[in-house]
């Protein structure tokens, strides 16, 4: 008894072109039980809901001419994982993989033998031997295609090109053309398998991403029920008091939460975790994109794919194998891939009307001219007969090329981003993108490190113009052993100061260390009372601090927070800190102004104004500024904007921003290196946690726009050029062909650029 299912999915094999895709779709719409499906050409994936039986939908997939598996947590492997075998010769291994392609190959062979036979008449039989030779080719190429085409009409109610090709060779034959029917099915066969082949790539490349992570770890575990020392001084099993840990190989698959991980210098990590032992750099450019490797210490996160550097390390697995970082990567871009932009939606309205309006036209073509105006039905010695032309219409009727000409840009374009670390949801939100000119960014965490650093440090016995000198060390170090045992922000960039100072052990922790109401801290140092507290607290206590007044009020210009330090009363000076901007946040707001002039950069914060406007006058090109916002304030800021400026992207840290990031058009997270809260808030994701990346996805959600769109003028001009072609009788079956599969071959080839796009280079 077959088991229903509520939920299905399923890996398609065979489809060559995205109509395929319609066809299944409308085909499984009709089983019994089925609620709703959905067919992506791009992933080849099948997804039915309702009261399912998978035997049934098997055996339609299947009767439609398709392969099928149902899913598994893994994606299917990539053609050539390896990357040994590529152009001419990974092609060949294609055809020769499947039935389908073997008998087209041996129908080539028949033709290009029985060729020659044309051109010598008088050899006995001769005629005789073409056209059986034509009969075999035709039936070893053509078979599948007629098969697929009628029972797609049978099942779907679909006029496929498969069909249509059907109509075609067996109307060539019917007029006596059989060369031509057999060069015709052919063409159509060769043009299909190369139509797939290119179509397999385009799903490997994101299948490839997976396959970055190795499948076997060497795992770290204690020796258990040890046989070699078994029944010594009465051990009888369990953990071996003798033994230590083993390294044992197993695949990832089995490795456990908790487990230990060796991993050596070079290779590549199996497994997200966290280092539990060792220091190594960590290059992490297959999820973050980053070029440089990355230092890595004990407590520090790493994720599967990535490579180790120049030492050992032991990672505790805190993800298993099939919920790493890189897998849930490609399971939302294979999400991504299925969600169908407004240019796709488009395309799949227009072409459900252009087949049949095209097939009317043939039908008119073969039988109006004849009735009505006494022209020849079949071929003469003058010319083209009108059935002939209306065949060569049937082949151009299907919308192959203008179908796939969006969905293989758009598998390109994510896929493209995903290696080099940004992960974008859907073809809808890189849509979007494109039209973005106003992108409204958080300030802290996005802009800036989020992190507090020590600006400076001005000791009263020092003079402002020095830089640094013995009196202001020794100030920070005195403020280092208040702050030794704090958790907060301020204290952390003290005790960073310290250390980089050299300072950090000049003094012991102090103690009685307690704090003053959201004030400062104060501790016991020696028998002294030291304090660091907030300018306003000294001022409140009465402290005699006005020979830094000047200072103090040119750093809080600044947009800098002050912290003064006393010991028993008397001001010793004060440390300057700062949220400063990000290295690389400058640079990218100058990529995208020079991108476009036009396009207009906000700065959205919580901080004051002052502080605000001292960290738009480092960035330069923030062309406004909203301080003092609540996160509900930020949504109202993002609408204000669309409502002034139409679409509007926003960046934040994916977390305190997410109300903005729901509320603007396009969200845009900082991942921070494959956060979970990153990847499930926003519509696209920077892997890397800082703006590097941002010019970057711009730039090619533009490029993307503009390839759909060469891709979609380009079919439409090879359509209608050959509808002129035809109508006439300048245009055989062959060039029918030749029109409707290289087209589609070069929307494909087209759309594959983007795979091989590197970040500013030109479209």
């Amino acid at each position: 008894m077959t088991t229903l299912s509520s939920e299905l999915e399923f890996h398609i094999s065979g489809m060559d072109c995205a109509n395929c895709a319609r066809t299944l779709e409308h085909s499984i719409a009709r089983l019994e039980g089925v609620e709703s499906v959905s067919v992506d050409f791009s992933t080849a994936m099948l997804h039915a809901r309702g009261r399912l039986n998978p035997d049934a939908i098997r055996g339609r997939v299947q009767a439609l001419g398709y392969g099928v598996i149902e899913r598994t947590d893994t994606p299917s492997p990539p053609i050539s994982p390896d990357g040994s075998r590529t152009g001419v010769a990974r092609f060949i291994r294609y055809l020769i993989t499947g039935r389908r392609n073997v008998s087209a190959l041996a129908a080539v062979v028949i033709l290009v033998l029985a060729s020659p036979l044309a051109h010598f008449p008088a050899i006995p039989f001769a005629a005789t031997v073409l056209a059986a030779a034509h009969l075999a080719v035709i039936v070893l190429a053509g078979h599948t295609i007629m098969i697929k085409g009628i029972r797609a009409l049978a099942f779907s109610g679909q006029i496929t090109i498969d069909l249509l090709m059907s109509i075609a060779t067996i109307g060539a034959l019917l007029i006596g053309e059989t060369g031509e029917a057999a060069t015709v099915i052919v063409l159509f066969a060769l043009g299909e398998a190369l139509e797939g082949y290119t179509a397999e790539r385009a799903r490997d490349s994101l299948r490839s991403l997976l396959a970055l992570a190795p499948d076997q770890a060497h795992v770290l575990r204690p020796c258990t029920d040890c046989v070699e020392h078994l029944g010594q001084n009465g051990y009888e099993g369990g953990p071996c008091p003798w033994c230590g840990t083993h390294e044992i190989v197993t695949p990832v698959t089995e490795v456990r939460i908790g487990d230990t991980v060796l991993v050596r210098p070079a290779e590549r990590i199996p497994v997200d975790g966290r280092i539990s032992n060792g220091v190594s750099s960590v290059n992490q450019a297959p999820i973050t994109g980053e070029s440089i490797p990355v230092h890595k210490q004990p407590g520090d996160e790493v994720f599967a794919g990535t490579i180790n550097g120049e030492a050992a390390i032991e990672v505790e697995v805190t993800r298993l194998a099939g919920d790493s970082t890189i897998g849930r990567i490609v399971r939302l871009v294979e999400q991504a891939q299925a969600q169908r932009s407004p240019v796709e939606r488009f395309v799949d309205r227009f072409a459900r009307w252009y087949t049949p309006v095209v097939v009317v036209i043939a039908v008119l073509t073969a039988t109006v001219p004849p009735l009505l105006f006494g022209q020849p039905f079949f071929d003469t010695d003058e010319t083209r007969g009108w059935l002939y032309r209306a065949l060569a219409l049937l082949i151009v009727a299907c919308p192959c090329a203008l179908v796939i000409s969006t969905p293989v840009t758009m598998v390109s374009s994510l896929t493209a981003l995903a290696r080099r670390g940004v992960l974008v949801k859907g073809g809808v939100f890189l849509d979007a993108l494109a039209r973005v000119k106003t992108f409204a960014f958080d300030k802290t965490g996005t802009l800036t490190a989020g992190v507090p650093v020590v600006v400076s440090a001005q000791s009263t016995e020092c003079s402002s113009a020095q830089e640094r000198c013995e009196s202001c060390d020794d100030l920070v170090a005195l403020a280092a052993s208040v702050e030794a045992r704090s958790e907060h922000p301020l204290a952390h960039a003290i005790l960073l100061e310290a250390e980089a100072r050299g300072v950090a052990r000049r003094y012991a922790p102090a103690s009685a260390v307690r704090a003053l109401a959201g004030r400062g801290v104060q501790g016991i140092l020696n028998g002294d009372v030291v304090t660091i507290g907030s300018h306003m607290h000294f001022h409140e206590s009465q402290a005699d601090c006005r020979n830094l007044h000047p200072s103090v009020e040119e750093a809080e210009a600044s947009g800098n927070t002050v912290i003064l330090v006393s010991r028993n009363n008397r001001i010793l000076g004060f440390v300057s800190v700062a949220d400063a901007p990000r290295p690389t946040s400058r640079e990218a707001i100058g990529t995208l102004k020079a991108l476009d002039p036009h396009t207009r950069t906000v700065m959205l914060t919580g901080d004051n104004i002052s502080v605000a406007q001292a960290v738009a006058q480092k960035l330069g090109q923030i062309d406004e500024i909203h301080a003092g916002l609540l996160p509900e304030d930020k949504v109202s800021v993002v609408r204000q904007l669309q409502r002034d400026y139409g679409v509007v992207a926003m960046i934040g840290d994916g977390v305190n921003d997410a109300p903005a990031l729901a509320a603007a058009t396009v969200g845009i997270a900082m991942g921070g290196g494959g956060t979970a809260q990153a990847m499930e808030t926003a519509d696209i994701v920077l892997m890397q946690g800082d703006l590097t990346h941002l010019p970057d996805v711009v730039l090619t959600s533009r490029r993307t726009q503009q390839i759909i769109w060469q891709n979609i003028a380009f079919s439409l001009t090879v359509k209608a050029l050959f509808l002129l072609l035809a109508l006439p009788g300048w245009a055989t079956l062959w060039m029918a062909v030749f029109a409707d599969m290289g087209a589609s071959l070069l929307v494909t080839l087209n759309g594959m650029r983007m795979l091989r796009q590197e970040p500013g280079m030109a479209a």
